[in-house]
């Protein structure tokens, strides 16, 4: 979560055709803006939208997410909440994240060599919550850390975390997607993760 998540609402559905099996071509809306007969709502589902970012902002609203924090060291440890992480490939282990270029992270990632994953648990809503305030000293206690292998910020008590390497940082419009290959991690971690969806945190279900 390198940007806040707009509350945007997606409009509401059209209304139903008026009987499926006596529609007729009054009743199918007419192709407009090279967009397909296909694409408009039928039968009460909505008229697809244009590509826009409060589309994209309300469609992920609806995808829940694990919440990662990714940390580095320059002349002072850096780390942003981030719900971006995937994993890439296993061979080389590989992940990646995106992060904004008008982030106050940036700047150190940027020219890191190596930045330190960490998976959150359902306990630490507040850790992810610090690591995703703007202007916040995020390494300030209560924040619990020490420094890891290739000199990266370790937090305390996540369910797991892994020191990458950075291999790539891919320009995909105001963000940058790194690419980074795991040197080291532990997975060992206890409790159950925490998730971010419909612009809050929250706990696994059953």
């Amino acid at each position: 979560m390198t940007t806040s998540r707009l509350d945007a609402a997606l409009p509401a559905a059209l209304p139903a055709a008026r009987d499926r099996s006596a529609a007729s071509a009054a009743d199918v809306p007419a192709a407009r803006d090279g967009v397909a007969v296909s694409d408009v709502a039928v039968s009460g589902v909505a008229a697809a939208l244009p590509g826009s970012a409060d589309l994209l902002r309300s469609v992920f609203r609806r995808h829940a997410a694990g919440v990662a924090v990714i940390t580095a060291h320059g002349e002072c440890p850096v780390g942003f909440t981030a719900t971006s992480l995937t994993s890439v490939a296993a061979e080389p282990p590989m992940v990646s994240f995106g992060v904004g270029t008008g982030s106050s992270s940036w700047p150190v990632l940027e020219e890191a060599e190596h930045i330190g994953v960490h998976i959150l648990g359902e306990h630490q809503q507040d850790l992810a919550a610090t690591f995703a305030r703007s202007g916040a000293d995020r390494f300030a206690p209560p924040t619990r850390w020490r420094t890891g292998p290739e000199g990266v910020p370790l937090l305390e008590g996540v369910l797991a975390w892994l020191v990458c390497r950075v291999v790539a940082r891919v320009p995909a419009g105001d963000h940058r997607i790194v690419i980074a290959e795991a040197v080291s991690g532990d997975p060992a971690g206890a409790g159950r993760p925490l998730l971010y969806c419909q612009g809050r945190f929250n706990a696994l279900r059953d």
